[in-house]
């Protein structure tokens, strides 16, 4: 990779921004080596990001998360041009795992031809091209780093022991508890039907009748469908409230009536297993995976660190989006 200052590209940058003699068609907010970056193309990558955050979370959440990516897009996308440029000088062809990664896509989505992937991305404002060019570039970039960083990265047995030994308490499974529950929803309910039924529902359980029978009679949906079975749960899966009377209960118990934001519930322990310290072979693939990835952030530091120091980085803009 080239270390010259690249006249050329920094003369098209300056015209481009300063509209020399000319009406200004693109601004180019950064040059790397012989490529450039634009505000528009910064931007489109923005609003894509964005896009797909605004979908899965809200809020500060959200805030906070666009304030970063703010911040850190530049750098992003400099070093997604750093690796394309790699992958360029070393010749990299992943034709093949393109097209792997293009049948995998359509048999999770049960989908049986490409043209039935284009009209599904179509439907997702995607084009074929540019999902298919995004696809060859993502793979482009993992092989670099899979070629000079990930291939160096070895594990020791005995670091992966050492670990296990002094972590132990990150490998306890919690308390786990199989449940079943009677649920009264309180909307619309006036208070005196409402302990009625309670009533009722006690009656017949003091009188033997079966909890999931009486479940599938006089619970509310959603779990009266079920006929109350919430299936296994972990310790701190459950509202407060509920998680406080089940750690009370022995298999077998019903809890007492408790009232919870949703409603009221009634709760029945049918199965119960203390929390336990795993087995060394069972914790060995958790830890091995977080001491790959902590060690491949440290060597991935220091890769693009040494491609930056050698490459030609001029940002025109720090800020492109203010």
């Amino acid at each position: 990779m080239r270390t010259k200052t690249h006249l050329f590209v920094a003369a098209l940058g300056l015209t481009a921004v300063l509209g020399i003699g000319q009406e200004i068609v693109e601004e180019i907010v950064a040059i790397v080596n012989d490529d450039v970056i634009t505000f528009s193309e910064f931007k489109k990558e923005y609003d894509t990001r964005a896009q797909i955050a605004t979908a899965q979370v809200k809020g500060e959440e959200l805030e906070k998360y666009l304030a970063q990516l703010k911040s850190q897009l530049m750098d992003m996308m400099i070093t997604d041009k750093l690796l394309l440029q790699l992958a360029k000088e070393k010749n990299l062809n992943v034709t093949e795992s393109v097209k792997n990664a293009v049948e995998k896509i359509k048999k999770q989505n049960n989908l049986e031809s490409d043209d039935d992937l284009k009209r599904a991305l179509l439907n997702q404002g995607l084009e074929w091209d540019t999902w298919l060019k995004q696809l060859e570039e993502d793979a482009l970039r993992q092989t670099v780093v899979g070629q000079e960083v990930n291939r160096l990265i070895v594990l020791d047995d005995a670091e992966v022991v050492d670990y296990y030994r002094k972590h132990q308490p990150e490998f306890v499974e919690p308390d786990e508890y199989t449940v079943r529950a009677i649920y009264l929803t309180m909307e619309n309910i006036p208070a005196a039907d409402l302990e009625a039924k309670k009533k009722e529902i006690d009656d017949k359980l003091r009188s033997g009748a079966d909890f999931a029978e009486i479940s599938g009679t006089y619970s509310d949906a959603p779990i009266k469908e079920t006929k109350g079975n919430l299936g296994t749960l972990k310790k701190g899966e459950l509202e407060k409230t509920l998680q406080m009377a089940l750690e009370k209960l022995k298999k077998g118990d019903i809890a007492s009536w408790i009232q919870a934001k949703a409603g009221w519930y009634l709760l029945k322990m049918e199965d119960k297993k203390d929390s336990r310290q795993l087995l060394f072979e069972t914790a060995k693939p958790t830890i091995e995976q977080k001491l790959y990835e902590e060690r491949q952030a440290v060597k991935l530091k220091e890769f693009l660190d040494t491609v930056k120091k050698r490459s030609y980085i001029k940002i025109l803009k720090p800020n492109p989006l203010g």
